[in-house]
């Protein structure tokens, strides 16, 4: 087959990445690429460690996406066998194994998600377990041999924990073994991971060599950060974008970041050429252009990924109603809750607190508290301070927190 030429392939994939190992390795597999024909074999491991994804884990989708575009074979390995060891990376205590249930059940959910990004008549899906379940007693002491005590501690997490005498369980250390040996099974000719996976990576490539492999190319991509711009993307710090987020709701969180953060989403989290990004950043720095429309551009591309056309575009109208008209928008989630979950000890009151939880508008009853005294919660557009409305079911109400909002509908 015919491949884009090796430097369009090289600028391609180089947009976003925050280190290739090496890049003139990197160009010498494009090159014997395109004179024989044969694709390069590109993998990504991801442990099935949660049910769903965020735009953070998508940064090292799309990268693959961006191998698979220019022609190359991409291997998305789910780590059902290294999901069980738990992978050690910026851990400072033992992470706790999942079961083999919980293992299986995130599995399904990765395969339906990846597809929203990866061609899957294109992509190869396989499971680490596949060869791990063939290791005896004997492959695995060969493959421990392979490595010594004195090279694990110079991951850093490990170095630390030994240093300040936190206990490394022996489990542990197989860990960047068993996801190097992944590349040695597949015999992969580069390795996509985050930034915090260079050590497991890099062991990849050693081991390729002592297996007699051509040492694979390491590309890392960065972490991104979440909505406070701040810290990384997490869905436990509450700053992360689902991408089975309502397109509503994923507009307009999007729509909520900075102007600075925007041009790292637009260069992570989009396949915009670098070029293009530069170029609406120039528009956008002469004038010619406003920050918000190019953020409403974003926003509505990232929607569009992850649900539809129509979505982004209903989404769209539907934020634009809700903070530049101030309007209700038409297509806002509507939640019932029964009259005995939120009643208040006072007759014929029910607790506010309640009902944003149980409708989603706050991660607990406590959080519920702190935004109603915050001043952060709306009823039919009008500042809400009570923590008991003096309401009598049935009622519907209109309820905005920040940029969340939901009609809620409280039954007998």
């Amino acid at each position: 087959m015919s491949f884009p030429p090796v430097e369009e392939q090289l600028a391609y994939l180089k947009k976003g990445a925050a280190e290739i190992i090496r890049e003139s390795e990197l160009r010498e597999r494009l090159e014997q690429s395109a004179k024989t024909g044969r694709p390069l074999r590109v993998k990504a491991g991801f442990d099935p460690t949660a049910p769903d994804l965020h735009l953070g884990h998508t940064v090292l989708i799309r990268k693959l996406k961006h191998f698979q575009d220019l022609g190359h074979t991409v291997i998305f390995l789910i780590g059902d066998f290294t999901g069980m060891i738990g992978d050690p990376t910026g851990r400072s205590i033992t992470r706790k194994p999942l079961t083999r249930e919980e293992i299986d059940a995130n599995a399904e959910t990765y395969k339906q998600q990846v597809f929203k990004i990866l061609d899957p008549a294109k992509t190869v899906i396989d499971f680490n377990r596949r060869w791990f379940a063939k290791f005896t007693a004997d492959d695995f002491v060969r493959l421990a041999a392979k490595y010594t005590v004195s090279q694990m501690l110079e991951r850093e997490d490990f170095h630390s924990r030994f240093q300040h005498e936190k206990p490394i369980a022996i489990h542990e250390l197989l860990y960047p073994l068993a996801q190097g040996y992944d590349s040695v099974a597949l015999e992969a000719d580069v390795e996509l991971g985050g930034t915090d996976q260079k050590f497991n990576l890099l062991v990849g490539r050693e081991l390729q060599r002592q297996y007699g492999q051509p040492s694979q190319i390491v590309l890392t991509t960065p972490l991104i950060e979440g909505l406070d711009g701040v810290q990384k993307m997490s869905k436990s710090l509450g700053n992360a974008i689902g991408i089975e987020d309502p397109p509503l709701e994923m507009y307009g969180k999007l729509m909520s970041i900075s102007d600075e953060l925007m041009w790292r989403y637009w260069t992570l989290l989009t396949d915009l050429h670098s070029d293009q990004i530069e170029a609406l950043k120039a528009r956008v720095a002469s004038g010619d252009c406003h920050p918000m429309q190019v953020k409403k551009d974003l926003a509505r591309r990232i929607v569009e990924d992850f649900h539809s056309q129509q979505a982004a575009r209903e989404a769209e109208e539907n934020w634009t109603k809700q903070f530049q008209k101030n309007e209700t928008p038409e297509t806002v989630e509507l939640v019932t809750l029964a009259k005995k979950d939120v009643s208040a000890s006072k007759a014929d009151s029910l607790r506010l607190d309640r009902i944003l939880f149980l409708s989603g508008l706050a991660e607990s009853a406590t959080d519920a508290q702190r935004k109603i005294k915050q001043r952060a919660v709306k009823i039919d557009g009008n500042v809400c301070e009570q923590m008991n409305l003096p309401l009598k079911p049935p009622a519907e109400l209109t309820i905005r927190v920040g940029r969340q909002i939901r009609r809620v509908k409280i039954e007998q």
